[in-house]
């Protein structure tokens, strides 16, 4: 089992930046590739980043490509999400995600991922 939990969101004008955490705690957190997801009111849940366990390689949605960028720290059990350029569409409630990282592909869609945490609420105000 891992567990997780999402820190750091709040309401930021656009334009504004914010840094989301997302704590692991249980498993080896190094044996997991983790990413970010994000759903607005109404709408399916969407891939927003993803890292592997080592860090070496990042993969983003095009809509947040540019803005955001995903990062790790494994001796601390946290990954981070640094936003910048945030518009309104971005407001969603995000949610820190974690699947084991074989040596095989990386699945993106949200029933790739195995653990979830509880999700943290961004605003973006116009």
């Amino acid at each position: 089992q891992v567990q997780l939990a999402e820190s750091g969101g709040g309401l930021v004008q656009a334009g504004g930046s914010l840094r989301l955490s997302c704590a692991a705690s249980g498993r080896t957190f190094s044996s997991y590739a983790t990413g970010w997801f994000r759903q607005a009111p109404g709408k399916e849940r969407e891939f927003v980043a993803a890292i592997r366990r080592s860090g070496s390689s990042t993969y983003y949605a095009d809509s947040v490509k540019g803005r955001f960028t995903i990062s790790r720290d494994n001796a601390k059990n946290t990954m981070y999400l640094q936003m910048t350029g945030l518009k309104p569409q971005d407001t969603a409630v995000y949610y820190c995600a974690a699947q084991f990282d074989s040596k095989y592909g990386l699945g993106l869609d949200p029933g790739s991922f195995d653990y979830w945490g509880q999700g943290t609420q961004v605003t973006v105000s116009a």
